[in-house]
């Protein structure tokens, strides 16, 4: 059996949500989702975020950052406005290294 179970991470992922509202996820299918991407993550190197201890497999590591609160799985509005400031941002760094590089042509 796994532990925590499903029903246990999505009450976690859903404990934010106020009454009324539509809760962040409905199915396990989308906990499982979101505890495959950040194992990914893990096993290419992203830091973690829990006490991990040498032998634990990534996804262990994944659904403990779950169940501790420390992985969200966003909404489609959260995500859709990440994504813009991660657009922004990095058009600003392309803006900055092209300015950099036309400096450093022109001396």
């Amino acid at each position: 059996m796994i532990h925590p179970s499903y029903v246990e991470l999505m009450k976690v992922i859903n404990a934010n949500v106020e009454e009324g509202e539509e809760p962040v996820v409905n199915s396990r299918y989308s906990v499982v989702c979101a505890t495959a991407k950040r194992a990914r993550q893990i096993i290419d190197g992203a830091d973690t975020l829990v006490v991990t201890h040498p032998k634990e497999k990534a996804l262990s590591i994944a659904v403990n950052e779950m169940n501790a609160g420390e992985l969200r799985i966003l909404t489609d509005d959260e995500a859709a406005a990440q994504k813009i400031e991660i657009d922004e941002e990095m058009k600003r760094r392309a803006e900055e290294a092209a300015k950099e590089a036309e400096e450093g042509t022109e001396e």
